[in-house]
């Protein structure tokens, strides 16, 4: 026998019956849209957490004295008692190819008093001229203006201000205890309020610029217990963190450089959770697929068994129709898969152009320490694309399976005296 134009046979064998073609290669495509859409909305997700959990105010990569964490001693400032050349090292951090920014840090502890109201409250000292570049929280600004550097100036969160029940430009009292033993106090003016969305960071947190907050606690200008790190991509946070600290090895000794994948293990976890869904979500929408697809080919080759035992009656062997059979199911993936991605990645680009705000409907929330906004972000799946392509293809292929042998195994003779 010559050489069978299977594509063509493939072809007019699916043309024949157009609407059952067009139910299955219909189900096909929306199952392909259906996963890599709803792959890209959990990766929408992850990208929110990550990027509010980090870029909120944690930075992607932190570098302390090593002794510093957990207990965030006032004392264990980078290089000890002796300081850092603050300039110089922030020069080595922005070195790297994969820094967008960095900025230096002082914490301290202590109570913030108005009038009768007295609450606990964490002081970050801030460099108001790097740390827009690093964190996103002198954004977030609810009422008043930003705190000026040199001045007894401070932003208060919008809790914080509720309860000591005072609004801009009011009078507040600072008490924290001070590197040389004593304890410090200040009167400072509130330059504004904030509000992040995150009850603890409203009520607990006050920014200071960091030299008002140094002299606050009595600390020397070159002495910080941190250095904030932003990357272009925070998932290259742990191959920079490993980087930095050999580069910062030298000059700064007994520093330890962390990158959020540590400090926030709790975001990878629930990370590695939707990336798990994922797979889960193509095995589940195939698998459901497979059975719509198999119940299709199985009616179609029922219908065609007289044709099937005439191919065998002239010579045909069991695999030419085992070929015949499969080369329709590639057909039929390769078409679905064409109507899958056009109809997918116009929703793709719009979608991450053109987020739905569902602020109607519920407010943000906190998930693993980050703000999670009311708006449905859709971030391109990459590789899920490419799998999910192959798993429509092994779709199609293990739906004809079963049609496929049994079309094969048609007795000729019997099939065509009708029996």
């Amino acid at each position: 026998m010559r050489a069978t134009p299977w594509r063509r046979i493939g072809w007019r064998n699916l043309g024949r019956n157009r609407r059952r073609t067009l139910f299955t290669l219909g189900g096909l495509a929306i199952s392909y849209t259906a996963v890599v859409v709803m792959a890209g909305l959990g990766r929408g997700m992850v990208a929110e957490m990550v990027g509010n959990g980090t870029g909120l105010f944690s930075g992607q990569i932190q570098i302390h004295a090593a002794e510093y964490l957990p207990e965030r001693s006032l004392y264990s400032t980078i290089g000890g008692r002796s300081g850092l050349n603050v300039a110089a090292t922030l020069a080595a951090v922005e070195a790297d190819p994969s820094v967008d920014a960095a900025a230096p840090r002082v914490y301290a502890g202590g109570l913030v008093s108005s009038g009768e109201a007295t609450v606990a409250a964490g002081f970050v000292g801030v460099d108001l001229a790097l740390e827009p570049k690093v964190s996103t929280l002198l954004e977030s600004g609810l009422r008043g203006r930003h705190p000026r550097s040199g001045r007894n100036e401070l932003w208060i969160g919008q809790e914080m201000a509720r309860q000591l029940r005072v609004e801009p430009d009011d009078e507040i009292v600072l008490v924290a205890a001070a590197a040389d033993g004593s304890l410090g106090n200040d009167l400072f003016q509130v330059a504004g309020i904030f509000s992040t969305g995150i009850a603890d960071v409203d009520r607990s947190l006050a920014l200071v610029p960091i030299d008002a907050l140094q002299t606050l606690v009595a600390l020397e200008p070159d002495r910080i217990h941190e250095v904030a790190v932003r990357l272009a991509d925070p998932w290259e946070a742990p191959p920079t963190a490993v980087r930095l600290s050999a580069a910062l090895g030298s000059g700064v000794l007994d520093s330890e450089v962390q990158p959020w994948t540590e400090l926030y293990p709790e975001i990878v976890q629930y990370a590695e959770l939707f990336i798990s869904v994922e797979w889960l979500l193509i095995a589940i929408v195939f698998v459901i697929a497979v059975f719509g697809v198999a119940n299709t080919m199985l009616m179609a080759t029922f219908e065609r068994r007289r044709e099937f035992a005439l191919l065998r009656a002239l010579g045909a062997t069991p695999r030419t129709v085992l070929r015949l059979v499969f080369t329709e199911a590639v057909l039929l993936g390769g078409v679905s898969l064409i109507c899958g991605m056009m109809i997918t990645f116009p929703i793709l680009v719009w979608w991450q152009h053109s987020p739905p705000d569902m602020s109607w409907l519920y407010g943000g929330f906190t998930m693993a320490g980050g703000l999670v906004r009311p708006t449905l972000r859709v971030e391109y799946p990459g590789a899920i694309v490419f799998t999910a392509a192959i798993a429509l293809f092994a779709t199609a292929l293990l739906a004809a399976t079963f049609p496929a042998i049994r079309s094969s195994r048609v007795a000729p003779a019997e099939t065509l005296m009708g029996r």
